[in-house]
Protein backbone atom coordinates (compact mmCIF):
# COMPACT_ATOMS: atom_id res chain seq x y z
CA UNK A 1 0.00 0.00 0.00
CA UNK A 2 1.60 3.31 -0.80
CA UNK A 3 -0.61 6.41 0.85
CA UNK A 4 0.08 10.01 0.35
CA UNK A 5 -0.74 12.51 3.21
CA UNK A 6 -0.85 16.08 2.00
CA UNK A 7 -0.12 19.02 4.64
CA UNK A 8 -0.63 22.32 4.50
CA UNK A 9 1.98 24.82 4.06
CA UNK A 10 0.07 28.21 5.57
CA UNK A 11 0.75 29.46 9.05
CA UNK A 12 -1.08 33.03 9.21
CA UNK A 13 -4.67 32.57 11.09
CA UNK A 14 -6.12 35.19 8.88
CA UNK A 15 -5.16 38.82 9.90
CA UNK A 16 -5.18 37.80 13.59
CA UNK A 17 -1.41 38.24 13.97
CA UNK A 18 -1.92 34.08 14.85
CA UNK A 19 0.17 31.26 13.83
CA UNK A 20 -2.11 28.67 12.74
CA UNK A 21 -1.11 25.14 10.35
CA UNK A 22 -1.86 21.68 10.48
CA UNK A 23 -3.45 19.67 13.68
CA UNK A 24 -1.06 17.55 15.29
CA UNK A 25 -4.09 14.79 16.25
CA UNK A 26 -5.17 14.77 12.71
CA UNK A 27 -1.37 13.69 11.33
CA UNK A 28 -0.18 11.37 14.05
CA UNK A 29 -3.33 9.60 14.41
CA UNK A 30 -4.14 8.77 10.78
CA UNK A 31 -0.19 8.42 10.20
CA UNK A 32 -0.14 5.52 13.15
CA UNK A 33 -3.49 3.64 11.65
CA UNK A 34 -1.41 3.21 8.24
CA UNK A 35 1.95 2.86 9.26
CA UNK A 36 0.97 -0.06 11.61
CA UNK A 37 -0.58 -1.53 9.11
CA UNK A 38 2.57 -1.80 6.75
CA UNK A 39 1.46 1.34 4.42
CA UNK A 40 4.28 2.73 2.37
CA UNK A 41 3.71 6.65 3.54
CA UNK A 42 4.75 9.92 1.83
CA UNK A 43 4.22 12.90 2.76
CA UNK A 44 3.48 16.58 0.70
CA UNK A 45 3.00 20.17 1.03
CA UNK A 46 2.56 22.89 -1.22
CA UNK A 47 6.16 24.35 -0.17
CA UNK A 48 7.72 21.13 0.82
CA UNK A 49 9.88 20.59 4.17
CA UNK A 50 8.27 21.19 7.11
CA UNK A 51 5.10 22.30 7.27
CA UNK A 52 4.00 24.45 10.51
CA UNK A 53 2.19 23.20 13.08
CA UNK A 54 -0.54 24.81 14.64
CA UNK A 55 0.82 26.00 17.96
CA UNK A 56 -2.83 25.25 19.56
CA UNK A 57 -2.35 21.74 19.08
CA UNK A 58 0.48 21.28 20.57
CA UNK A 59 -0.94 22.57 24.03
CA UNK A 60 -0.59 19.97 27.33
CA UNK A 61 -4.75 19.51 27.03
CA UNK A 62 -4.61 19.07 22.89
CA UNK A 63 -2.40 15.44 23.19
CA UNK A 64 -3.37 11.69 22.75
CA UNK A 65 -1.53 8.29 22.60
CA UNK A 66 -1.08 9.24 18.78
CA UNK A 67 0.17 12.38 19.44
CA UNK A 68 2.90 11.24 22.58
CA UNK A 69 4.08 8.68 20.23
CA UNK A 70 4.87 10.78 17.47
CA UNK A 71 6.64 13.26 20.42
CA UNK A 72 8.71 9.91 21.02
CA UNK A 73 9.22 8.98 17.63
CA UNK A 74 12.83 10.91 15.76
CA UNK A 75 11.96 8.85 12.34
CA UNK A 76 8.49 10.14 11.88
CA UNK A 77 9.73 13.68 13.27
CA UNK A 78 12.51 13.34 10.24
CA UNK A 79 9.69 12.50 7.59
CA UNK A 80 7.72 15.30 8.49
CA UNK A 81 10.34 18.01 8.19
CA UNK A 82 11.34 16.57 4.71
CA UNK A 83 7.68 16.78 3.19
CA UNK A 84 7.89 16.77 -0.75
CA UNK A 85 6.86 19.46 -2.60
CA UNK A 86 3.33 18.92 -3.71
CA UNK A 87 3.84 19.41 -7.07
CA UNK A 88 6.29 16.99 -7.67
CA UNK A 89 4.01 14.39 -6.65
CA UNK A 90 2.97 11.89 -9.35
CA UNK A 91 -0.13 11.05 -8.16
CA UNK A 92 -0.31 7.99 -10.23
CA UNK A 93 1.90 6.24 -8.01
CA UNK A 94 -0.43 6.15 -5.15
CA UNK A 95 -3.09 3.75 -3.92
CA UNK A 96 -4.94 6.35 -1.67
CA UNK A 97 -4.65 10.04 0.24
CA UNK A 98 -5.50 11.58 3.36
CA UNK A 99 -5.69 14.97 3.86
CA UNK A 100 -4.87 16.05 8.01
CA UNK A 101 -6.65 19.43 8.93
CA UNK A 102 -6.15 22.15 11.07
CA UNK A 103 -6.78 25.79 9.89
CA UNK A 104 -4.27 26.16 7.21
CA UNK A 105 -5.70 24.21 4.85
CA UNK A 106 -8.69 26.54 4.51
CA UNK A 107 -5.91 28.94 3.13
CA UNK A 108 -3.81 27.24 1.03
CA UNK A 109 -4.88 23.87 -0.30
CA UNK A 110 -8.42 24.72 -1.14
CA UNK A 111 -6.84 26.95 -3.75
CA UNK A 112 -4.17 24.97 -4.45
CA UNK A 113 -3.80 23.92 -8.12
CA UNK A 114 -1.77 21.00 -7.83
CA UNK A 115 -4.46 19.57 -4.92
CA UNK A 116 -6.72 20.42 -7.26
CA UNK A 117 -5.76 18.55 -10.08
CA UNK A 118 -4.20 15.52 -8.20
CA UNK A 119 -7.92 15.33 -6.04
CA UNK A 120 -9.77 15.06 -9.41
CA UNK A 121 -7.83 12.53 -10.74
CA UNK A 122 -7.61 9.93 -7.36
CA UNK A 123 -11.62 10.01 -8.01
CA UNK A 124 -11.76 10.06 -11.71
CA UNK A 125 -9.64 6.60 -11.03
CA UNK A 126 -11.92 5.87 -8.28
CA UNK A 127 -9.18 5.98 -5.74
CA UNK A 128 -9.73 6.60 -2.01
CA UNK A 129 -9.85 9.95 -0.68
CA UNK A 130 -9.86 10.73 2.68
CA UNK A 131 -10.13 14.31 4.82
CA UNK A 132 -10.60 15.72 8.61
CA UNK A 133 -11.91 18.01 10.27
CA UNK A 134 -10.72 21.64 8.42
CA UNK A 135 -9.39 19.47 5.65
CA UNK A 136 -12.55 18.66 3.39
CA UNK A 137 -12.14 22.58 2.54
CA UNK A 138 -9.97 20.88 -0.38
CA UNK A 139 -13.33 19.99 -2.18
CA UNK A 140 -14.04 23.87 -3.12
CA UNK A 141 -12.99 23.98 -6.13
CA UNK A 142 -12.23 20.18 -7.37
CA UNK A 143 -14.74 18.79 -10.33
CA UNK A 144 -16.34 15.08 -11.01
CA UNK A 145 -15.73 14.43 -14.41
CA UNK A 146 -19.44 15.47 -15.00
CA UNK A 147 -18.46 18.99 -14.27
CA UNK A 148 -20.13 18.96 -11.23
CA UNK A 149 -18.46 19.76 -7.34
CA UNK A 150 -16.75 16.33 -6.69
CA UNK A 151 -18.99 16.28 -3.04
CA UNK A 152 -22.28 16.82 -5.18
CA UNK A 153 -24.97 14.10 -4.48
CA UNK A 154 -22.17 12.71 -2.11
CA UNK A 155 -22.65 12.28 1.56
CA UNK A 156 -19.66 14.62 3.85
CA UNK A 157 -18.56 16.15 6.93
CA UNK A 158 -16.49 18.33 7.94
CA UNK A 159 -15.62 20.74 10.75
CA UNK A 160 -19.26 22.58 12.41
CA UNK A 161 -19.92 25.69 12.11
CA UNK A 162 -21.22 25.37 15.97
CA UNK A 163 -17.30 24.39 16.50
CA UNK A 164 -15.92 27.35 14.29
CA UNK A 165 -18.06 29.31 16.60
CA UNK A 166 -16.60 27.22 19.78
CA UNK A 167 -13.02 28.12 18.81
CA UNK A 168 -14.58 31.90 17.76
CA UNK A 169 -12.74 31.64 14.46
CA UNK A 170 -16.49 32.50 12.31
CA UNK A 171 -15.37 35.50 11.38
CA UNK A 172 -11.80 34.77 10.61
CA UNK A 173 -11.78 31.60 8.31
CA UNK A 174 -12.14 32.76 4.49
CA UNK A 175 -15.16 30.33 4.70
CA UNK A 176 -17.31 27.83 6.51
CA UNK A 177 -16.33 24.49 6.09
CA UNK A 178 -19.70 23.13 6.51
CA UNK A 179 -21.69 25.89 4.38
CA UNK A 180 -18.96 25.33 1.61
CA UNK A 181 -20.01 21.64 1.28
CA UNK A 182 -23.55 22.64 1.46
CA UNK A 183 -23.22 25.07 -1.22
CA UNK A 184 -21.55 22.67 -3.73
CA UNK A 185 -24.14 20.24 -3.28
CA UNK A 186 -22.64 17.70 -0.68
CA UNK A 187 -25.29 15.99 1.72
CA UNK A 188 -23.95 17.63 4.70
CA UNK A 189 -23.67 15.39 7.81
CA UNK A 190 -23.03 15.60 11.56
CA UNK A 191 -22.23 14.44 14.72
CA UNK A 192 -22.47 16.15 18.61
CA UNK A 193 -19.44 18.47 18.33
CA UNK A 194 -16.60 17.55 19.16
CA UNK A 195 -17.18 13.85 19.07
CA UNK A 196 -15.97 11.13 16.54
CA UNK A 197 -18.12 11.40 13.41
CA UNK A 198 -17.39 9.91 10.05
CA UNK A 199 -18.87 9.59 6.76
CA UNK A 200 -18.47 7.47 3.72
CA UNK A 201 -19.66 7.68 0.54
CA UNK A 202 -18.11 5.21 -2.07
CA UNK A 203 -14.45 5.82 -1.71
CA UNK A 204 -14.94 9.24 -0.34
CA UNK A 205 -13.94 9.25 3.64
CA UNK A 206 -14.33 12.46 5.88
CA UNK A 207 -14.44 13.20 9.22
CA UNK A 208 -16.34 15.83 11.38
CA UNK A 209 -13.11 17.26 13.70
CA UNK A 210 -9.72 15.96 15.54
CA UNK A 211 -11.47 13.26 17.71
CA UNK A 212 -12.26 11.76 14.00
CA UNK A 213 -9.16 11.29 12.59
CA UNK A 214 -8.12 7.77 13.89
CA UNK A 215 -11.63 7.06 12.74
CA UNK A 216 -11.45 8.22 9.30
CA UNK A 217 -7.99 6.93 8.60
CA UNK A 218 -9.43 3.34 9.20
CA UNK A 219 -12.18 3.67 6.67
CA UNK A 220 -9.52 5.14 4.50
CA UNK A 221 -7.24 1.95 5.11
CA UNK A 222 -10.52 -0.90 4.48
CA UNK A 223 -10.55 0.37 0.67
CA UNK A 224 -7.34 -0.19 -0.11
Amino acid sequence: MKILMVLTSHDELGDTGKKTGFWLEEFAAPYYVLQDAGAEITLASPKGGQPPLDPSSDTADAQTAATERFRGDEAAQKILSETHILSKIKESEYDAVFYPGGHGPMWDLAEDQDSINLLQAFAKDDRPIGAVCHAPAIFKHPKGSDGQPLVAGKTVTGFTNSEEDGVGLTDVVPFLVEDMLKENGGVYEKGDDWASFVTVDGKLVTGQNPASSEEAAKKLLSMI
